[in-house]
């Protein structure tokens, strides 16, 4: 039976279902539809009036749905619609067959509006080379380019493209005129934005009221659905990964992603995949470098980044470049000068020694005593990685030594080996830190050190913002961004986590590198911040105060991307590293806290926001979870999407997810834990599906000092 035609069909009627059509009305979805010369199509989906929209060729599961092609074709032909489905109760194939020349694989049946919307544009499609880009909102030849070129890559069919333009190019600018021309030659009719960040989101929502009048946009956030009646959806991953499953994989045609996080193209691409439009990626992030290249970089995440966004986009490079020394090259961004100076500690490229005397153990608290004491041991020295600095160790003598070198540059100028004095551009700057700690250390220096320029002493020269470490977020993080945009003070921000991407501040004119990075993409972006032209203050470039080596670490020199480097004093040979003490050691955040749980008038959980991001981390963790699992039935997944639902809803209660969760609503409603175990074929099998959620979603891996993931608290 399981084998048989007529039980495939038994799933796609489940499936269609699913995508919330009605297959019970007789109207919307006809069966056995008998055509002329006596053929009949299984089915015919029609919209609200009846009018037929696609057919759904259905074959028992062992056969490929693709080998039903033909004889799909010619039912679509002779009813004059121009989508196909084709399906086995498995798998779901889509085919708009006079514009593909192969169908391709998709999450799900289409909904009935979705395809209504879809066969309403298809009706008066137009090229979109034929229609003006409009120059109110893009003007440069680079920008004018990317569009044409995305266009003419739709036009040859391809459904990924990966655009690489250097920041502070206007990204954001030019999707907005690619949407604008693809709306108006009616090949897209909703669109969806992912971003890095809510703060993102919110910018990215501005500029696109401004620019796109006539197609509204608004921006998703956590927990909330979709507002159909808006053309343009703009979030962030983790807004979409507890909802995107609760949609037809037609309801967005277009998804533009960018700079998003590389778990978007690797552990968390369902996301993208599951909807069925054109996906096009958007990234400052350099990635043409051969494979041998990519092996050697010092950084995981860029290794995977560069090699997860190709691999998803299907390309070996990027289907339009821009960089960044084009840029400068061609007067759109501004040319920059590295000035270097180390400390002796950090200059101690073999680690530098720490005597048990120099310490004073008397201003110790018994645990900090013990922890030194163990590092010790029975030794009188140490040795302490300048990595570590200011986050187990931080030397106060240190940061003075960067806050008063920053001052005297600015204020005297710096001559070089080729004795020619540069002086740095006085005006607003962005200081780079390694922990809130650092930063609020950073920004008390700096505003003493500068307090002579303040109007008033309780006006702040300098503030710090703080994302990413949970509880010690900055929570007024966004007022002060604003204030440090829009007011003369304060003129310096440091920053952890919170200004390194997507920050646009055209009048920052010197970059503060206090935080070490392996990684290349990081290191780009932090640079990024300074590179846009600001005529009004007479800008001319933007000079980066490099005191932790970060630049010589990613040999960024005038061969490179168009800076030229200052160095205080000849650089000396390099050390033979030898074995270090790392004390690496990042504080973390419980997630286990305690808290009321508020029931409304319809017994539901009115979630607290502990609740809300603990739903989101375990939704997160199951999606991750799920998308590793191989061979998995279309019941399997349909089951699992379930048991996924009400973890989240159930989030600040359960533990685990057990066998007896299947007799209660809502699973009990569909078979229960009998059908369970037979969609798994067996209660063993069940159970080791079971423990593998159970490791991964419920895992408590935050007391060892490591997360299975880590939402970027930002992004919601």
């Amino acid at each position: 039976m399981a084998g048989t035609e007529a039980f495939s069909r038994v799933k796609i009627d489940a499936q269609l279902r699913d995508a919330g059509w009605d297959v019970s009305d007789g109207r919307s979805v006809r069966f056995e539809v008998t055509l002329e010369g006596g053929s009949r199509a299984d089915y015919v989906l029609a919209n609200r009036h009846g009018h037929s929209m696609a057919v759904v060729e259905a074959k028992r599961a062992s056969v490929n749905p693709v080998e039903a092609e033909g004889q799909a074709l010619r039912y679509a032909q002779a009813l004059g619609v121009p989508f196909i489905f084709l399906a086995n109760g498995e798998e779901v194939w889509f085919w708009e067959h006079d514009k593909e020349a192969h169908p391709h694989k998709v999450a799900t049946f289409f909904a009935q509006e979705d395809l209504e919307r879809r066969i309403a544009s298809y009706t008066i499609r137009a090229d979109p080379l034929t229609i003006p880009i409009d120059k109110r909102i893009v003007e440069r030849r680079y920008q004018l380019d990317c569009i044409n070129k995305l266009c003419e890559e739709l036009n040859h069919g391809r459904r990924k493209m990966l655009v690489e333009m250097a920041t502070g190019t206007g990204k954001t600018r030019t999707a907005a005129a690619l949407i604008k021309r693809l709306f108006e030659a009616n090949r897209i009719t909703r669109v969806l934005f992912l971003v890095d960040r809510i703060t993102l989101a919110k910018q990215t929502e501005d500029a696109f009221a401004e620019h796109l009048k006539d197609y509204p946009a608004y921006v998703l956030r956590a927990g909330r659905r979709f507002q159909d009646e808006k053309r343009i959806t703009i979030t962030t991953l983790q807004s979409m990964i507890n909802t995107y499953r609760g949609y037809s994989a037609g309801y967005f045609d277009l998804v533009i992603s960018d700079e998003c996080h590389r778990s978007i193209y690797g552990k968390w691409s369902g996301v993208l995949k599951h909807f069925d439009g054109a996906q096009i990626g958007l990234t400052a992030t350099p990635c043409v470098i051969p494979p041998d290249v990519i092996d050697n970089l010092p950084d995981d995440d860029d290794k995977g980044f560069i090699r997860d966004t190709l691999r998803f986009f299907e390309v070996d490079k990027p289907t339009y470049r821009y960089t960044l020394k084009e840029a400068i090259g061609e007067g759109y961004l501004v040319p920059y000068q590295i000035y270097r100076a180390l400390t002796v500690k950090t200059a101690a490229t073999g680690g530098f020694p720490v005597k048990r005397d120099e310490l004073d153990w008397s201003a110790m608290d018994e645990k900090t005593r013990a922890e030194f004491e163990e590092l010790f041991g029975d030794k009188d020295e140490i040795t302490v990685d300048p990595a570590a600095l200011e986050r187990l160790f931080t030397i106060p003598e240190r940061n003075r030594a960067i806050v008063r070198e920053y001052r005297e540059v600015i204020e005297k100028g710096y001559a070089g080996r080729d004795d020619v004095k540069r002086y740095p551009q006085d005006g607003k700057a962005i200081v780079f830190a390694v922990n809130k700690r650092h930063a609020e250390t950073l920004a008390h220096m700096f505003d003493q050190e500068f307090a002579h320029k303040k109007p008033l002493p309780e006006v702040r020269y300098a503030d710090f913002v703080v994302s990413g470490l949970g509880q010690e977020d900055t929570l007024d993080g966004a007022t002060k961004i604003s204030r440090f945009k829009k007011e003369a003070f304060p003129q310096i921000i440091v920053s952890v986590n919170m200004l390194d991407t997507g920050f646009d501040c055209p009048e920052v004119v010197n970059l503060v590198m206090a935080r070490f990075t392996k990684s290349a993409i990081m290191y780009q972006q932090m640079r990024g911040r300074g590179t846009r032209k600001a005529d009004h203050i007479k800008k001319t470039g933007f000079t980066m105060f490099d005191f932790v080596g970060v630049a010589d670490f990613h040999q960024d020199d005038e061969a490179g991307e168009g800076g030229f480097v200052i160095p205080p004093k000849p650089p000396e040979e390099p050390k033979k590293p030898r074995s270090l003490l790392v004390l690496d050691v990042h504080d973390r955040i419980d997630p286990t806290t305690r808290g009321w749980v508020t029931i409304d008038a319809d017994g539901n959980e009115i979630r607290t926001e502990v609740g809300e991001a603990r739903a989101l981390e375990l939704g997160m963790r199951f999606e991750a979870w799920l998308l590793d699992q191989e061979r998995l039935s279309a019941d399997q997944e349909r089951l699992l999407n379930m048991i996924g639902e009400q973890i989240k809803a159930n989030a600040t209660s359960w533990e685990s997810f057990e066998l007896h969760h299947l007799v209660n609503p809502p699973f009990s409603f569909r078979g229960g834990l009998d059908r369970a175990i037979r969609v798994f074929g067996g209660r063993e099998r069940l159970e080791d599906v079971l423990g593998s959620l159970n490791a991964v979603v419920f895992a408590q891996t935050e007391a060892r000092g490591e997360s299975t993931i880590v939402p970027n608290p930002a992004a919601n």
